[in-house]
């Protein structure tokens, strides 16, 4: 169990798949997406992210682009996917991805 010491965050980590056929410019506007998206005021943070230069088996580097965003509450998680800079982000965006894998995590800030 959480103390009152122990804030909680809520992570939302997305991996963003190109299509095969993906060009740079392609990659460049789902970047662009990224940047957008970062504007929506209940994130507490935002990294835009590529895959490093690792190279152990259990590594995935087949994704192009690494979305990680904290919140201080699961509400203000929710508060993002509901906000127009999302919606927009969805819509407009979409076309320059082949697929997306979503990891949502809670829990307390170790340090």
């Amino acid at each position: 169990m959480n103390s009152p010491s122990q804030p909680e965050l809520f992570v939302h980590h997305v991996l963003f798949y190109m299509k095969a056929t993906a060009s740079e410019a392609d990659k460049a506007k789902l970047l662009e997406g990224l940047q957008k998206l970062s504007g929506v005021p209940s994130i507490k943070m935002a990294h835009i992210g590529t895959p490093a230069n690792t190279s152990r088996d259990v590594i995935e580097r087949t994704y192009a682009y690494s979305w990680l965003c904290l919140f201080e509450s699961a509400a203000d998680e929710e508060d993002y996917q509901q906000h127009p800079i999302h919606d927009e982000f969805r819509n407009q965006y979409s076309p320059y991805w082949d697929k997306v894998v979503i990891y949502d995590s809670i829990g307390p800030v170790v340090q």
